[in-house]
């Protein structure tokens, strides 16, 4: 049984108990403790149920790797489901409780599930619930759906707060331990801006807790002089509680912090996310140990032998009066030491190596303890926690030759350096045959744009795994007592029956076993990332910390091969599980996405505006009057712009200036059309195409100068089309002299439309904007009615029509000089519904009404918009592609209804015949729909297989109740053909 003992716990405060609970019950630890040793040293060590077989389970780890103990923390608003128990430092009135079981921890229902574990075996639901196709939705899901998951999720809104932050350096060293400190110092004083992350409350790593000397100084007063080194000098910035979430490529880091995880309330944000720019990125992240796979290694009360040591020195916790330890290397026995020093018993180490003569091993018999050399554990006895273990011959099947009765089982089967950070971006690994690991290669790290290397590892992570390794590699003297080599031990006896192995857990969270690997290997899974797919194996949320490299070990056995041919799984960030609140930071609530408002939004919301969410855009969609409808407001609206004059805030319009020697030629690359053969002054139509040849966006460009264009957008498609922009120059076209910016917010944009529309700026004054001057497609800059003005004769209504883009501060001020000059012309705004009705009178297209990610230009009849002059453009050789040149593509037709009302919006037309699921077969559907106050009817656009070919036909669209509504197909120009309204 664990407890507390009586001395000793270099990170306790003892003078400053901690009350909390478990499951209820009221417990006691001390300052300085984790929620983890606070719980061992309350003598609690069944802390819960696995994932599948809900098996007992206690703690395994002392750190990050824990896979077994993870609570809910806190209750009501500040419930925290799936909290690693060891990573969680305990503080007053915390309040835990075990997760995965019913009805209670200790007696759990759902144990029968390890009692029928066969029926469970790796990939089963690969192979079940198929048949019958009912079941699946009203049996197997709800159950399935019910038994996922460990943790119960919050229910009330998070009341902490969370925040991000920036920051820049030369280097961040990931890691404080020895060699992250020892880093430090040598960047630091070279005149470098450093950074240190460590993930625990405290400095220093093992080396505190495993002893030797650096410099002549115990690992803990060197490790202090380290610390106040760096805190006096101005260029170092040091942070414990923050760990290196992920390396990205140029040198882009996340940090994530927990600020106040140990004072919750404290009014202190509770996480901080650091989005940091690291020229160099030292990973210093240390080593973990490894477990060794025999039957039982997953009873409560057995666990690392590394683990068991810090508790002992850390926090002064026994997990066990009488310690077996099993190991297959020299780092174990000072486990069997530091657990002699506390006054506890080691009956017997288990060592598989045939020969064991180090100075550690040396030491502990000295000490009196029986140590078995080529012997293993063929089982852990108990089941709730241990009793004892049965020993076998490591090099048979598992016979027992003794059972040696005990309460916990320190177990070591080697260390693994930490290289997720390192292989993040690319960093290469290589197997180092000697220490039974994957190490970093050192020839192919992750570089940067320069070809530099962008990560640099040392310590443990770089495979020096003892002090005076570690020493030697920052220039400092060490000394630890030597270590003779291990022996790799992959399962424990090497000849285990296939009942041993069936208890033989690999990834403790997941239950996934020595069997089920093998299994895989058998049913084809080659891959080592097919077979953790398959196994599950490192998928849970421990990411395989403890499991990966055995579990890897044990499929290349059963393949055949060796280790590094098998290669290991990709190692993605987060490294360790961070929280979404940190993610989402201030964006929750009112401000969860950041509303834009142009600078006309009061006015609107002034005039009654009923608005439409466009984008991050706030437009107004119609301005209705006292006992209009909205339908009634906008067919006002409509009727009005055709024949006086209607204004729409066109500010949100998408505005990217292209300037530079090669502007011309990237925007012929960007565009279907010609661009560059725009004269200065004039507009063109421009449509945008993705690689794929599938239709993405469009707008008028215009030429400004010689080397500069300004090209209009979608209001939604502003920020997306200049980072596409962007791409392409700084990936492909690197070297073309182009420059690009978003002037969106920059500049407010009125249109002017309606027959009316030049008599309101002729009154206004300053510009001459007759035809003559300024005919269609132009622009014109100078000054209109006092203000600094471009004036743009385009239309996307049909009718009369200029866009006037003025300064954004002066937006307000323009606007409201338009309504005053328009008053004695009819003039009243129009909102986006009108814009959208009359568009679609014209049959001009618009982009997410008429495109949906599959549709070409060639679809909309915009065949005229690409250049036959140019050898390329983006999606060009797309579109010649088979499936692009069919000759039954959906093309754009008008429909009108044969009774004159409006067709449903996104209906479908159907044709003759059912598809294999039973649905009947479809032709065309409708893309835009609309009542027409200027027809007096419904006008529709939509896609129909050979749609030009088939004019006059009429097309079944079923709608809801049974309804089927008859259209028939005409031209998609409903409105002003020839286009005279226009250039009036």
């Amino acid at each position: 049984m664990s407890t507390r003992l009586a001395k000793g716990g270099r990170l306790l405060d003892r003078s400053k108990p901690l009350n909390f609970t478990f499951n209820g019950t009221p417990l006691r630890g001390f300052q300085g403790d984790t929620l983890a040793s606070a719980l061992l040293g309350s003598g609690k060590t069944l802390l819960g149920r696995s994932f599948k077989y809900h098996r007992p389970r206690g703690l395994v780890a002392s750190g990050v790797e824990e896979p077994n103990v993870l609570v809910n923390l806190g209750r009501n608003a500040r419930l925290e489901p799936d909290q690693r128990a060891t990573t969680t430092e305990l503080f007053e009135g915390a309040e835990a409780s075990s997760q995965n079981h019913w009805p209670s921890l200790d007696f759990d229902i759902g144990e029968i599930n390890d009692k029928i574990g066969k029926l469970f075996p790796a990939g089963f639901y690969y192979k079940t619930f198929m048949a019958p196709k009912w079941a699946w939705k009203h049996l197997f899901e709800p159950v399935i759906r019910q038994a996922a998951g460990l943790g119960a999720a919050p229910k009330e809104a998070d009341p902490d707060r969370y925040e991000q932050t920036y920051a820049f350096c030369d280097v961040l060293v990931a890691g404080g331990g020895v060699a992250g400190l020892a880093a430090a110092l040598a960047e630091a004083q070279a005149g470098k801006r450093v950074m240190v992350m460590e993930q625990t409350a405290f400095w220093g790593g093992r080396a505190p807790v495993d002893g030797g000397t650096i410099d002549g100084l115990a690992p803990e007063a060197w490790v202090k002089n380290a610390i106040e080194t760096l805190e006096k000098m101005e260029n170092v910035q040091l942070f414990t509680r923050t760990m290196v979430s992920g390396l990205y490529n140029h040198g882009y880091v996340l940090g994530y912090q927990r600020v106040a995880d140990h004072t919750p309330a404290d009014g202190r944000p509770r996480h901080r996310l650091w989005r940091i720019r690291a020229g160099l990125v030292v990973t210093a992240t240390g080593a973990l140990e490894r477990p060794l796979a025999f039957a039982g290694n997953d009873v409560p009360g057995v666990m690392l032998a590394s683990a068991v040591r810090d508790y002992v020195v850390n926090w002064a916790v026994s997990p066990g009066d009488r310690v077996v330890i099993v190991t297959n290397n020299d780092d174990a026995y000072r486990t069997a030491l530091a657990v002699l020093d506390a006054g506890l018993s080691v009956p017997v180490v288990i060592d598989a190596r045939d020969s064991v003569t180090g100075a550690l091993p040396m030491a502990v018999k000295a000490r009196g303890v029986r140590v078995l050399e080529g012997r293993g554990v063929a089982r852990v006895l108990g089941r709730k926690a241990v009793t004892g273990v049965e020993i076998c011959a490591q090099a048979g099947e598992g016979g027992v030759i003794e059972t040696v009765a005990c309460d916990c089982v320190a177990m070591s089967g080697g260390w693994s350096p930490v290289v997720h950070l390192f292989s993040h971006v690319g960093g290469k690994l290589i197997w180092d045959e000697a220490g039974a690991m994957f190490r970093p290669d050192a020839s192919r790290p992750p570089i940067k744009a320069d070809g530099t290397a962008l990560a640099r590892v040392v310590g443990a992570a770089n495979g020096a795994l003892s002090l005076d390794a570690i020493c030697a590699e920052a220039g400092l003297t060490g000394t630890v007592e030597p270590e003779a080599p291990l022996a790799p031990v992959w399962v424990m006896p090497a000849g285990a029956r296939e009942a041993l192995k069936f208890k033989a857990f690999l990834d403790y969270q997941n239950d996934v076993k020595v069997s089920d690997v093998q299994l895989a290997a058998r049913e084809g899974y080659t891959s080592v990332e097919h077979t953790k797919r398959y196994t599950t194996l490192g998928m849970a949320s421990d990411q395989g910390k403890l499991s990966n490299i055995n579990g890897l070990a044990i499929l290349s056995d059963a393949l055949g091969q060796a280790i590094p041919q098998t290669g290991t799984t990709t190692f993605r960030p987060p490294y360790t599980p961070i929280s979404f609140g940190a993610v989402a930071a201030e964006a929750r609530g009112e401000i969860f996405q950041p509303l834009r408002r142009t600078p006309m939004h009061g006015w609107h919301e002034a005039q009654g505006a009923h608005w439409e969410p466009v984008g991050l855009w706030r437009r107004p969609y119609c301005y209705p009057r006292a006992g209009e409808t909205h339908r009634d407001a906008v067919n006002r609206e409509i009727s009005n712009t055709r024949s006086n004059v209607g204004l729409l805030d066109a500010s949100t319009l998408g505005k990217i200036v292209v300037k530079g020697p090669d502007a011309g030629r990237f925007l012929d690359m960007l565009y279907t059309g010609m661009m560059s053969t725009l004269p200065v002054g004039k507009c063109r139509y421009g449509i945008m195409c993705n690689e794929n040849g599938f239709l993405m966006d469009d707008g008028v460009v215009v030429r400004l100068s010689e080397d500069s264009w300004l090209c209009h957008t979608t209001s939604g498609g502003a920020e997306h089309i200049h980072a596409w922009m962007e791409d392409w120059l700084q990936c492909e076209w690197w070297d073309w002299k182009v420059w690009t910016a978003n002037l969106t917010e920059q500049y407010a944009q009125v249109a002017v439309v309606g027959p009316k529309a030049r008599a309101v700026l002729e009154k206004l004054g300053g510009m001459d904007v007759s035809k003559e001057t300024l005919p269609f497609m132009s622009l014109a800059e100078g000054t209109l009615g006092g203000f600094p003005a471009r004036v743009f004769r385009i239309s996307f209504s049909g009718e009369l029509s200029y866009e006037i883009a003025v300064p954004a501060n002066m937006g307000l001020a323009f606007w409201q000089a338009l309504v005053a000059a328009g008053a004695e012309f009819g003039a009243m705004p129009y909102g986006t519904e009108a814009l959208h009705v009359m568009r679609a009178e014209k049959g001009f297209i618009m982009i997410g009404d008429e495109t949906d990610g599959t549709v070409i230009p060639q679809d909309l009849g915009l065949g005229w918009a690409i250049s036959k002059k140019k050898d390329d453009y983006l999606g060009k050789r797309a579109q010649a592609r088979v499936e692009m040149v069919r000759p039954d593509r959906w093309r754009l037709v008008g429909l009108e209804t044969v009774d004159g009302t409006v067709l449903p919006d996104g209906v479908y037309a159907v044709a003759d015949g059912h598809n294999a699921n039973g649905q009947r077969n479809t032709q065309g559907r409708v893309t835009s729909t609309y009542w027409s106050p200027t027809l007096n009817k419904g006008i529709a656009m939509g896609l129909v297989v050979n749609g030009p070919e088939r004019m006059g036909e009429v097309l079944d669209f079923p709608g809801d109740g049974g309804v089927v509504h008859k259209a028939k197909i005409v031209d998609p120009c409903f409105y002003d053909k020839e286009g005279e309204k226009a250039n009036v």
